[in-house]
């Protein structure tokens, strides 16, 4: 399946960048998860929930994390947000509106205490992680400690690791979207597109080795930014502080980030289509494209607008 045509890098910071995906109204800093690749959000022309918002109002401007480096194996979650984030929504100036999907939303989150934006929008991003639910926390617990020894020995945490953890929380799904891809043509839309998505997925950098830490020991196992332990840059983040307009997307089928995990904060819409779905899937465009538009399109003029953010880093 094709990409659409590159759009422009906007603003650079270490190996982060900003790529400006055009249209007008109030920049939108999208960022996506660490885990994967950015380019769900612009997988094919027909697919790209960016590209469809540059043409109604909205500029959309995607955060790439970039390929960690050897070098960048002690860089936390937090380190994630204050060394990288933060310094790029800073580029783009006041009154940004800032978007998250999965855990960039919860980095998106955090950023949005320390910059004041014009409206926070939270697409399947986790927060409380004790509502993963015992068994599923247990089993990634289990991953991980089978995992780590090798991740340390590398420094880092592999696309690999995270997949198979993906893989568990639903074997039977995992097993039956294949048995029906083999059902397909292989020179159909539907297979074609199936490729697309196998290739996104199994294709991410690796995590740095502290932030896998943080995902597995911190994240899913403490439960940190649920219960008030997760500090960045000297402030512990409380989504109840932002007084800014939040919108949230969670959806009743998400069985990589159920609607347990979602923070208490905001306006909230609830979805009935998968993690991945909701962004490229065939009803993506009635139950979040459409709404995230309307979300952001009284937004969209520049006015004076409540601040999102609580104190400054130094």
């Amino acid at each position: 399946m094709p990409h659409a045509a590159p759009a422009e890098i906007a603003a650079r910071h270490g190996r982060a960048r900003v790529i400006d995906y055009g249209g007008s109204g109030r920049p939108t800093l999208v960022v996506p998860s660490l885990i994967n690749p950015p380019i769900v959000l612009d997988l094919a022309p027909e697919t790209s929930l960016l590209r469809w918002l540059a043409k109604r109002g909205v500029r959309p401007l995607l955060l790439d994390w970039g390929i960690p480096e050897p070098a960048d194996a002690a860089m936390t979650m937090a380190d994630h947000v204050g060394d990288l984030l933060l310094p790029l929504l800073r580029s783009i100036g006041s009154g940004a509106l800032l978007a998250g999907y999965c855990l960039g939303g919860t980095l998106a989150l955090a950023a949005a205490q320390h910059v004041p934006v014009a409206g926070l929008a939270l697409i399947a991003t986790p927060w409380r992680f004790s509502g993963f639910g015992r068994a599923a926390r247990a089993d990634i617990a289990a991953l991980w400690a089978t995992a780590r020894p090798a991740c340390e020995a590398i420094g880092a945490v592999p696309v690999e690791v995270l997949q198979s953890g993906f893989w568990r929380l639903d074997p039977a799904r995992t097993i039956g979207k294949y048995e029906r891809f083999a059902a397909l043509d292989p020179a159909s839309a539907e297979a074609r597109a199936f490729v697309a998505l196998e290739d996104w997925a199994n294709g991410g950098a690796p995590l740095t080795l502290a932030a896998g830490r943080d995902l597995f020991e911190r994240f899913v196992a403490d439960d940190a930014p649920g219960s008030g332990g997760w500090r960045v840059g000297g402030i512990a983040i409380d989504p109840a502080s932002l007084s800014c307009p939040i919108r949230q997307f969670v959806s009743a089928h998400d069985r990589i980030v159920p609607a347990a995990t979602a923070a208490p904060v905001g306006d909230t819409t609830t979805l009935s289509a998968g993690h991945v779905g909701m962004i490229v899937g065939s009803r993506a465009r009635t139950q979040l494209w459409e709404p995230l538009a309307r979300w952001c399109d009284p937004l969209a003029a520049p006015r004076s607008t409540p601040s999102c953010a609580g104190e400054t880093l130094p």
